[in-house]
C-alpha cells in the first residue's frame, strides 16, 4: 500500500485532516506499507509518527515534518538510521524494535534524542552500541532482544556493563538506572 492511500484511509476513519492533525497512526495496514513515500510530505504538523508493523525497509521522505517528534517504525524490515538526519533537530523519541538493524551508523545526527526504544534487532558489538554515548539528551533506552544484550544478559552482567558505557542512562530495558 502506498502512504497516499493509508492516509486516505486513515482520513476516512478518523475524520480528520492528515497535514492538520498532531498525530498520524497507519499501523499495520492490510496490505503493508512497504516505502516511505513522498505522501509523507503533506503532514507538516505531525509530531507523533506511527508506521509500526508494516513492511517499511528504508527511512525515507521526512523532510516536510518539521514538528516531528516521536516516530513509532516498530516491527518493519529497517536495516539502518539512513534518513533520520532530516528530523535530527525535532526527533525526541524513536520507537524502532523488532527490526533488522546491526550497525547503529547515523545515530548520532540525532541530538535531541531522549528515548530510545530498539529492542529485537542486530546490534552484537560493544563498539556499536557506545556510538549511544554521541546522543547527548539520551535518558531512556530499550535493547532487550539485540544478541549482545543477550550474550551479557545470559551472564548476568547485562546492566552492569552497558550502565558503565552509558553513564548519562536513567532507565535501561524499562528498569530505573539507580546509581551508587
Amino acid at each position: 500500500m502506498m502512504i497516499k492511500e493509508a492516509l486516505r484511509l486513515w482520513e476516512e476513519k478518523t475524520g480528520k485532516k492528515a497535514a492538520e492533525s498532531a498525530e498520524v497512526k497507519l499501523n499495520g495496514m492490510f496490505p503493508s506499507i512497504e516505502k516511505m513515500d513522498s505522501a509523507l510530505n503533506q503532514l507538516v504538523c505531525c509530531q507523533k509518527l506511527s508506521l509500526s508493523t508494516n513492511a517499511i525497509e528504508k527511512i525515507a521522505n521526512l523532510n516536510a515534518l518539521k514538528n516531528l517528534k516521536i516516530l513509532s517504525l516498530g516491527r518493519n524490515c529497517i536495516k539502518s538510521f539512513t534518513g533520520l538526519e532530516v528530523v535530527a533537530d525535532t526527533l525526541e523519541e524513536l520507537w524502532i524494535s523488532y527490526n533488522n538493524i546491526e550497525r547503529m551508523k547515523g545515530i548520532n545526527a540525532l541530538r535531541k534524542l531522549a528515548v530510545l526504544y530498539m529492542s529485537n534487532n542486530f546490534v552484537k558489538d560493544w563498539s556499536e552500541f557506545t556510538k549511544l554515548n554521541e546522543l547527548p539528551n539520551l535518558v531512556d533506552l530499550v535493547f532487550v532482544g539485540n544478541p549482545l544484550e543477550e550474550r551479557y544478559a545470559a551472564e548476568g552482567t547485562w546492566r552492569e556493563e552497558a550502565i558503565k558505557r552509558l553513564p548519562s542512562i536513567k532507565r535501561l530495558d524499562g528498569a530505573p538506572v539507580i546509581m551508587h
